[in-house]
Formats: structure tokens, sequence, C-alpha cells
């Protein structure tokens, strides 16, 4: 029987020090990090050979670590929540973040912050409250969202168990969940929904 607290230790002791992890979301497997630390998200684009002009999904313990990332919650966003019965994305409109360094400064992590390369070119950033307790419990226990992004090489087909992570992920990773807890996945993508402050609601993926 798989030690849960045991491994949501481990797995904080790599994010905290700006490493990087795979593990097991309510949809399908992730590479994840501190989504408050630009060079950790850094790894992350690198290891996947992504642009990093494309935003990343977060996840967040709860939508009051929701609100402490963005300017406002719609009030839409907050009835879907309630309604929610399967995995579901919100784009939120102004993100709260970082801004990108100028060179040859660092990018510097400051928990308050979401960092810069998260958050789309339009201000906004997908969060999802995840349906799987470990997220949760592993978000709530860093403080600050995670990024949650499908654990493959972009382009190729993300992975619905840990059997489809490829062997260069697992290899780069600072330290990989157990396979075990995967047991509480879908194996699917969440649906993915745009809110707007004005109550405007826009379909991304079903």
């Amino acid at each position: 029987m798989i030690a849960v607290e045991s491994v949501i230790k481990e797995a904080l002791e790599v994010l905290r020090s700006g490493g990087i992890i795979v593990y097991p979301t309510d949809t399908i497997w992730g590479i994840g990090c501190d989504a408050t630390n630009p060079e950790a998200v850094e790894k992350v684009y690198a290891l996947k050979r992504r642009s990093d002009s494309k935003a990343l999904v977060l996840l967040a313990s709860s939508l009051d670590m929701v609100a402490r990332y963005v300017k406002e919650i719609p009030p839409i966003a907050v009835d879907l929540v309630e309604v929610n019965d399967r995995p579901m994305t919100l784009i939120y409109p102004g993100a709260i973040c970082g801004k990108a360094p100028v060179p040859p400064a660092k990018a510097v992590a400051d928990r308050h912050f979401l960092a810069w390369n998260v958050v789309a070119e339009d201000g906004s950033v997908g969060i999802r409250v995840p349906m799987m307790d470990f997220c949760r419990d592993l978000a709530f226990k860093l403080g600050r969202p995670l990024v949650s992004t499908s654990a493959n090489i972009s382009g190729e087909p993300s992975p619905k168990s840990f059997k489809d992570i490829p062997q260069e992920i697992l290899d780069a990773a600072d330290y990989v969940v157990p396979a075990a807890l995967e047991k509480d996945s879908t194996g699917a993508a969440s649906q993915i929904i745009k809110v707007e402050l004005d109550g405007e609601v826009k379909i991304i993926r079903a």
C-alpha cells in the first residue's frame, strides 16, 4: 500500500527546491512544478520541447487559492465549479503574475505572483481545482498552484496511464510519483471553459 503522505512530502521537497515532478492528476499524467517559479517553468517547457509562448494549465487546491492569483473571479466561475461533476479547467482573465526579466537579469520566484511564463499573452490563465485528493493536498501543502501539463513531448499523444509516459520524460524528472496513485485519474483531458467578468462563457474544449 502506498503511503500517500510520504509521497506528498517527497514531491514537496522537489517542488520547493525548483525541481519538476511527474504525477497523476484527475485527468492524465502531468509534468508539474511550482507555478510561481519561472525557472522551474522553463525546465518544463524545455523538457516538453515546447515554446514558452503557449500558456500552461495550473492546479489549485480551492477557489480561495485561485482568488490569490487572479484579479477577480467572475461570478459565473463560482457557479460552474459548484455544479461541476467532471474535470474542468477554467480560463480566468487578469492573472496576477511577475514580469519577464530583461536579459541578462534572471527571473526571480515570488510566491505571491504566478510565473510570467505560465500566463497567456492576453493575461489570462487556465486553472483547475482537481477532482482528486492527492493533487488538491499537494497544492494546498505547497501553498500555491502547480503547473500541470501533459507528460509527453509536445506534439506526441498525451499519456492516459503511467505506461504511456515516454522514458525520456521519466528520466528527466526530479521525482516521479508512484504509478499506483493513478487509480483516481480519468485518463481523459478536462473540459476547458473561458470565463469573463461580464458573465460571458466560451467553451474551448467540451
